[in-house]
């Protein structure tokens, strides 16, 4: 097992920046998802530390070791593709051992970590099957098993679910949980699907445009995300947006709708100052279900019905018949809300809603960093957090 650190890390293809000044510290152990939206900087950025993209400036260490200038071959790394890339005239067993063969290790040697990483990948009794008798799942566990016989100080993932259909994602996510539960070994991974990053992870890094914008647990990420972009992007359905103004009783909106009173003083800002407002699907609520301290009510009629079966999405618009700019929904006053199975809600009715005050958040509508989580006792955010590995709140390439 080994650290990862990545120290001032800058990437440009000609006039062309992909990674700018990346500082990231991944610790011995850790599971780590790299996410974000395509053409972010996360594959270039593992491929940086694998050693197959040689960062333009900056310094990338694995454990103790400076490996910047070092081949993949000597980093101690072992990497599982998007494409699995059997040998399909080789059986699992030749598959797996087929790096092992290359180093010329000894055959009891070889036999031992065959067995051991098919053991751990539940591949035991299928060493002698070739690949074209294997399902998509099975195929993938092989991969992954013949990074295992190498028994690498870390593990390099890239998008290894992407071709899976979503039945088998679901279970070679957890299937990827239990390895390296099993294997205690440090695991950085890359993925656009936030689910994966969500549920595997220890924690988060969220790029954009080559930039870090958080690294955090997944539930920090989601209930206090550093910035717009993060809280836009972490959580499925995505956040609602509310652009408006501060003003000497809290925050009033530019459309007439989702005003909210709080004391401007509890979190710094003052009265004339441009924010956005943002609210979770799940802190929408019918005014009939509403309990705690909740913002006051907003007149809404039922656009477009999305029953999941677990859930209800309900696009809801503050003027009957609006059409809904796609390109800026909130601008037109179209309002997301999650409820249960069992909510009685149809299309083309009035439905009065209120906002959950504890669960709002607001950012700067300039820099789009967060000012506060929570509006019921506002708490402001430190700004002068530190984003390292070790700070509570901090501030994805294909």
């Amino acid at each position: 097992m080994a650290t990862i650190t990545l120290q001032d890390i800058r990437k440009k293809y000609g006039s062309d920046v992909a990674i700018e000044g990346i500082n990231l510290d991944i610790r011995d152990g850790e599971f780590v998802t790299l996410v974000g939206p395509s053409g972010c900087g996360k594959s270039t950025t593992i491929e940086m530390i694998a050693g197959l993209t040689k960062p333009t400036s900056g310094t990338v260490s694995i454990g103790e070791r400076d490996v910047t200038a070092l081949p993949p071959k000597d980093r101690g790394i072992a990497m599982v593709f998007q494409n699995i890339a059997l040998f399909p005239h080789k059986n699992v067993y030749d598959n797996i051992s087929f790096g092992l063969q290359l180093r010329n290790f000894d055959k009891a040697e070889m036999d031992r970590r065959v067995e051991d990483a098919a053991n751990t990948v539940q591949l035991s009794g299928m060493l002698d099957r070739m690949p074209s008798e294997m399902s998509g799942g099975q195929r993938q566990r092989v991969a992954i098993a013949r990074a295992i016989v190498r028994e690498p100080d870390v593990f390099l993932m890239d998008e290894p679910l992407a071709n899976l259909d979503a039945e088998l994602r679901v279970h070679m996510r957890t299937q990827l949980q239990r390895i390296h539960n099993k294997l205690d070994t440090t695991i950085v991974y890359v993925t656009h699907d936030q689910a994966q990053a969500m549920t595997m992870s220890d924690r988060i890094a969220v790029l954009n445009d080559g930039e870090l914008q958080q690294i955090d647990p997944p539930l920090v990420c989601y209930h206090e995300p550093a910035n717009r972009f993060v809280a836009g992007f972490i959580g499925s359905p995505a956040m609602n947006f509310i652009s408006g103004e501060i003003t000497t009783d809290g925050f009033r909106s530019d459309s007439g709708h989702g005003d909210v009173e709080f004391d401007p003083a509890a979190i710094g800002v003052q009265a004339g100052q441009d924010v956005t407002l943002g609210v979770r699907p799940e802190h929408v609520i019918p005014v009939d279900e509403a309990v705690g301290d909740v913002t006051d009510t907003i007149e809404t009629y039922t656009d477009v019905i999305e029953p999941m079966g677990d859930e209800i999405f309900v696009y809801l618009v503050t003027s009957k018949g609006e059409t809904v700019d796609m390109e800026d929904p909130s601008a037109s006053g179209q309002i997301l809300m999650n409820v249960g199975p069992g909510t009685d809600v149809a299309e083309n009715q009035e439905l009065s809603v209120v906002f959950d005050k504890t669960n709002l958040h607001l950012f700067d509508a300039e820099t789009e960093e967060a000012l506060a989580h929570g509006l019921s006792e506002p708490v402001r955010v430190d700004t002068s957090v530190d984003t390292s590995a070790d700070s509570e709140v901090s501030s994805d390439d294909d």
